[in-house]
C-alpha cells in the first residue's frame, strides 16, 4: 500500500502558501499527501485562518482526499511528519523594513537577503530555525526539512553545522533563470539546462544548454540587448555588454548588488524617498493579496501572487519533495554540502549547485573549479556566511563585527560597527543572544 504523507508547512500563513498548495495539487498523482498542517505563530493567526480557508477551497475544488489542519503548535504539526517545509520571516515585514533602511543610513546597500540586511535577518532567524530542528529531531527524526527561509544559504549552513536533521535548501532564483531563458527563446523550460555553481543569491550559470546544445553565447547576447533576466523584486537595470562579455557566464539578479553597487544604491535611496522601502511596498501588496484570498469564491492561486516575487515557488518546492519521495534521480539546483561540488570551497560548507536527487538525499554534480573571475567573491561571501552562522548561534559581538567586515558590501570597521549597533538596538526582542551582559567589547 502506498504511504500516505504528512506535510508540515512552518509559516503556513505566508502569502506564498497558495503557490505551494497549487504545487501539491498539480502533483497529486505522484505525491500521496494525506495530511497537511499549516503552522504559524500568534501574531500570524489571522493570516493563517485566511490561508487555511483558501487552502480548503482549493483542495475541495479538486476533490482530493487531503485533510488540512491549522495550528499554532508546531510540535503537533511536526510529529511524525514526512516533510517539513520552512518559509518563515522572523519579525515580519516590519523587521524587513528595518533591514532595508538601517544600512542605507551609512551609504550601504539595504536588501533583505544580501549584505547587512540579510545579516540582520539571519541573526533573527537562526535561533528560531534551530528550535524547529530540535523539534524535528525529537518528533520526526526521519523527516526531510525543505528550507525556503531566507537567507537560504546561511540558514541551511546553520542546520548542517548544529543539527542532525536531513535538510536541503531551496530557492526559486535558478528555476526563474531557466524559465527566463525559455521565454527569450519562446520554448518550453524543459528544453533548457543550466550548469549552476556558487551560493544562494550568488549563483552563476556557467553554461546554458538548449536541447543539449551549448547556447551560452546566444543567451548572453540576448541579456545585453536588454532581455529581462530579473526577479519581480529587483530593479531591472540592463547589464553592460562589456561586463557580460568579460564575465562569460549568466549572472543571477542578485549579482547587481555587487557588480552594479553604485547604481543599485542610488536606485534604493531614490525608491525609499519616492515610495518607501521594498518591504513597505510589499506590505501594501500583501494587504491586497489577503483581501483577494478572503473571497469565498476564490478557489485557486490568484495571478496577482506573481507580483510578490514568488513565481515558480511551487514548482521548485514540490518537485523537489516528489523527487525525494519517488527516488527520481532528477537534477535540481539546491543548497547542500559541498561534497563533490567544487574543490575551491571546503567540503563542509553549503553551496548552491546542480545535484541528483534521490530518496537518500542529494548528490552534487561536479561543477569543477570556480572560474578565477568569480572565485574570490564567492569565497569571501562564503566566509561571511560561516561567520554569520557562528555569530547567530553564539551572540558574540566580535564575531558579528568580523562577519559584517567579511561581506564585500561593507566598506569599513566603523560602518560595520555602526550598522551592527543599530541592528542590535532595533531587534532587541529577537536577539536575546546579543545581551549587553554577554558582550563587553562594544566600547560602551
Amino acid at each position: 500500500m502506498e504511504k500516505e504523507l504528512k506535510i508540515a508547512v512552518i509559516g503556513g500563513g505566508s502569502s506564498y502558501t497558495p503557490e505551494l498548495i497549487e504545487g501539491f495539487i498539480k502533483r497529486a498523482k505522484e505525491l500521496p499527501v494525506k495530511t497537511l498542517y499549516l503552522v504559524d505563530i500568534e501574531t500570524g493567526k489571522e493570516k493563517l485562518e485566511i490561508i487555511y480557508q483558501l487552502t480548503k477551497r482549493m483542495i475541495a475544488k479538486t476533490g482530493l482526499d487531503i485533510e488540512v489542519y491549522k495550528t499554532l503548535d508546531r510540535r503537533e504539526a511536526i510529529k511524525d511528519a514526512d516533510f517539513v517545509i520552512t518559509q518563515i520571516r522572523v519579525g515580519g515585514l516590519k523587521a524587513r523594513a528595518m533591514d532595508e533602511r538601517i544600512p542605507l543610513k551609512y551609504g550601504v546597500i539595504g536588501q533583505e537577503t544580501t549584505g547587512p540586511g540579510g545579516f540582520a535577518k539571519a541573526l533573527r532567524t537562526i535561533p528560531v530555525l534551530l528550535g524547529i530542528c530540535k523539534d524535528i529531531e525529537a518528533l520526526a527524526p526521519e523527516a526531510w526539512l525543505i528550507n525556503f527561509t531566507n537567507p537560504v544559504s546561511i540558514v541551511t549552513e546553520m542546520i548542517h553545522r548544529y543539527s542532525t536533521v536531513k535538510t536541503i535548501g531551496l530557492c526559486n532564483v535558478p528555476i526563474s533563470m531557466i524559465n527566463n531563458v525559455a521565454k527569450i527563446y519562446d520554448i518550453d523550460s524543459s528544453r533548457v539546462r543550466i550548469d549552476f555553481v556558487g551560493l544562494n543569491h550568488m549563483v552563476y550559470g556557467k553554461k546554458v544548454y538548449i536541447d543539449g546544445e551549448d547556447a551560452t553565447a546566444e543567451v548572453l547576447k540576448g541579456l545585453v540587448e536588454g532581455k529581462s533576466m530579473n526577479m519581480k523584486n529587483i530593479k531591472d537595470l540592463n547589464w553592460d555588454a562589456g561586463f557580460i562579455s568579460a564575465l562569460g557566464m549568466l549572472p543571477c539578479p542578485y549579482h547587481r548588488y555587487f557588480y552594479l553597487r553604485d547604481e543599485m544604491l542610488e536606485e534604493e535611496i531614490k525608491a525609499l524617498e519616492e515610495k518607501g522601502s521594498r518591504a513597505e511596498q510589499v506590505m501594501k501588496l500583501e494587504e491586497s493579496l489577503f483581501k483577494l484570498y478572503q473571497d469565498p469564491n476564490l478557489d485557486r492561486k490568484p495571478k496577482e501572487l506573481e507580483e510578490r516575487g514568488g513565481a515558480y515557488y511551487s514548482d521548485a518546492a514540490v518537485s523537489l519533495v516528489s523527487a525525494i519521495y519517488n527516488d527520481k534521480g532528477e537534477i535540481h539546483t539546491v543548497n547542500i554540502l559541498n561534497k563533490g561540488g567544487t574543490p575551491d570551497l571546503s567540503e563542509d560548507v553549503v553551496l548552491e549547485t546542480n545535484a541528483m536527487i534521490y530518496r537518500s538525499g542529494a548528490k552534487a554534480l561536479s561543477a569543477g573549479r570556480l572560474p578565477e573571475t568569480v572565485k574570490g567573491l564567492i569565497q569571501a561571501v562564503k566566509a561571511y556566511e560561516v561567520l554569520t552562522v557562528e555569530a547567530g548561534i553564539s551572540g558574540n559581538y566580535n564575531t558579528a563585527i568580523m562577519a559584517l567586515l567579511a561581506n564585500p558590501l561593507v566598506p569599513s570597521y566603523k560602518v560595520a560597527k555602526d550598522i551592527l549597533d543599530d541592528i542590535i538596538a532595533a531587534n532587541t526582542k529577537y536577539l536575546p543572544q546579543f545581551s549587553k551582559d554577554k558582550n563587553t567589547a562594544r566600547g560602551e
